[in-house]
């Protein structure tokens, strides 16, 4: 009997037990379930130069393997610049075609049949196919030969360029910089006659297409010799019309202009500053255009 009740004990449990009992079951089959459907072998990262080689090894190997070859005619190649595909279908390993990459990417060339199969490895059978096509520069083949020196004197020499008054340049003057052409230049005219004349090289920056690089070869040829002879607008006694026309101001500036100067009397050029909207970047620019 003694037996029995203890027996029995060894299978009571309270209520918080069967609770445990039954939490850690889950558990333990929800660990199982995760162990069969996970891979826990680490996948190994192929990098996109393996991708590239895989491929083009797939791609030469169909070609070579195709039944209906294409039948065309090899022109001579400089063996530096040849495609990995068609060294491939040369017979190249990929090894070797990586061997000429490397050396073409330190900026250096094979120069003759012997060094490209040093630097790249392959077979003499390799090389009898490809060699027949090689076409190395001139001036590798010839050194001695005066190709260089002919070729240069095509090109014909710079003119040197004086330095001019922007505001007498004429079309032809300005297009004999790098990078202003026949468009370029009729604006820059165009602009100058809209003005009466340009006061600063800094109204270059103005011109729409002219970029940095071009402006400075024009303040290196062009200068302000002297000031042009513009017709002054008066400030203190031109309408809000008369001063929208010029260049600088709009109706807003020429409105808020109008306004301060009726209500602080003559404007002054210290006083440009304090009219509302008045572009102050390039005060000393208007300035030389008006009359005080």
């Amino acid at each position: 009997m003694k037996s029995t009740s203890f027996i029995k004990s060894l299978f009571y449990f309270s209520k918080e037990q069967r609770i445990g009992i039954l939490v850690l079951f889950f558990v333990i089959v929800i660990l199982q379930i995760t162990f069969c459907v996970t891979d826990f072998n680490q996948p190994h990262q192929v990098s996109l130069e393996e991708k590239q080689w895989i491929l083009l090894g797939k791609k030469s190997k169909a070609i070579s393997n195709s039944n209906s070859a294409p039948n065309y005619k090899v022109y001579p190649f400089n063996p530096n610049f040849i495609s990995d595909e068609k060294a491939y279908r040369y017979g190249m390993t990929l090894e070797q075609i990586k061997r000429l990459r490397n050396f073409r990417n330190q900026g250096k060339f094979a120069n003759s049949v012997k060094e490209f199969q040093m630097v790249t490895g392959i077979s003499d059978s390799v090389l009898n196919a490809m060699a027949p096509h090689f076409k190395f520069p001139e001036w590798v083949t010839n050194p001695s030969s005066n190709y260089i020196k002919s070729k240069w004197k095509e090109f014909p020499k710079k003119e040197t360029l004086k330095v001019l008054d922007i505001n007498l340049a004429t079309k032809e003057d300005l297009m004999k910089v790098v990078g202003i052409g026949d468009a370029i230049s009729d604006r820059i005219i165009k602009q100058k006659e809209i003005l009466g004349g340009f006061v600063s090289m800094d109204q270059m920056t103005e011109i729409w297409g002219l970029s940095p690089k071009v402006i400075y070869d024009l303040n290196k040829y062009f200068v302000i010799k002297s000031n042009p002879n513009i017709k002054k607008i008066n400030i203190n006694s031109a309408s809000i019309k008369e001063l929208g026309q010029f260049y600088y101001f709009r109706y807003p500036i020429s409105k808020n202009i109008v306004s301060y100067r009726s209500m602080n009397g003559d404007i002054k050029i210290e006083d440009l500053t304090n009219i509302k909207g008045f572009p102050l970047d390039k005060i000393k620019i208007i300035a030389l255009y008006l009359e005080f």
